[in-house]
């Protein structure tokens, strides 16, 4: 919790200094208040907006409800709500407030994996609705984006003639460089620990780490070779990231090294062994 605390104290200090370098005192009112709406909506309506964004819908796969209620059970969380993405790539995400009020979406070509393979995938989105992870994600991505936002705002504010001289625009050069870079970097710290704990989280309910790794290494291959499309800021959510790899899409790239994560799920299976 403290972490939690700690990670969105920290961006929305970091919204609030852009706001000053664009407007002064009347830019960081306007960044405050833009934070606490950002902070409810992400709250409250964070797995609706994403959902749409992909958009996914309910799911009635007997077999793949079945898998999501039997690991929930094993995790001791209340059965999340499921969703489909109409894509054939495959992969996988969980949103939500809370346990209660959490969602798994799994893409159309997710079903193509073995059983194995899903149910490890699945069990590691369980493990971040376990982990109180997805609120988190979400609040932190919602402003982030907004930082950028309003690093552009100050980008093309210095091309439209500011008299407050020379010392503001340096402000604005290292606003428009570093608060992006800042708050990208504080939301990856967490995002690569958060998915080795779901990695673990995993293998600990399907006891079976070697499906799960096997699904990566289908998953991390085919989304090279087909990328989908969407908000490079939603990457952090997915179980591996699903965007095409050019210098803008690796600048929101949170996930640890794909060949570390296999590494440490085939080190656990060896322990199963």
């Amino acid at each position: 919790m403290l972490g939690t605390v700690a990670l969105l104290g920290t961006l929305t200090g970091i919204l609030l200094a852009v706001g000053w370098f664009v407007g002064g005192i009347f830019g960081m009112t306007l960044a405050l208040i833009l934070a606490l709406v950002l902070n409810f909506v992400s709250y409250w309506y964070s797995d609706k907006i994403v959902l749409k964004i992909y958009k996914a819908k309910p799911s009635d796969d007997v077999k793949l409800n079945s898998i999501v209620f039997r690991l929930a059970k094993e995790a001791k969380i209340p059965a999340p709500r499921v969703y489909t993405v109409p894509t054939k790539v495959p992969n996988a995400f969980a949103t939500g407030r809370n346990k209660k009020n959490a969602v798994v979406a799994v893409t159309d070509g997710l079903m193509s994996l073995d059983d194995n393979e899903m149910e490890g995938v699945i069990a590691h989105e369980l493990g971040h609705i376990k982990n109180n992870d997805m609120l988190t994600s979400a609040v932190a991505a919602t402003v982030a984006g907004a930082i950028s936002y309003l690093a552009h705002i100050g980008y093309w504010s210095m091309f439209a003639g500011d008299s407050r001289g020379q010392s503001n625009i340096i402000g604005l050069i290292l606003m428009i460089v570093f608060a992006p870079l800042a708050a990208l970097l504080v939301r990856m710290a967490i995002s690569r620990n958060r998915e080795y704990e779901a990695d673990k989280t995993s293998a600990l309910l399907t006891k079976n780490p070697a499906g799960l790794a096997s699904a990566l290494r289908k998953i991390e291959a085919i989304a090279k070779n087909y990328p989908l499309r969407g908000s490079n800021a939603t990457s952090h959510m997915w179980i591996a990231n699903p965007f095409k790899r050019d210098s803008f899409g690796n600048l929101f790239a949170s996930h640890p090294p794909m060949e570390k994560r296999i590494e440490r799920l085939e080190e656990m299976n060896m322990e199963l062994l």
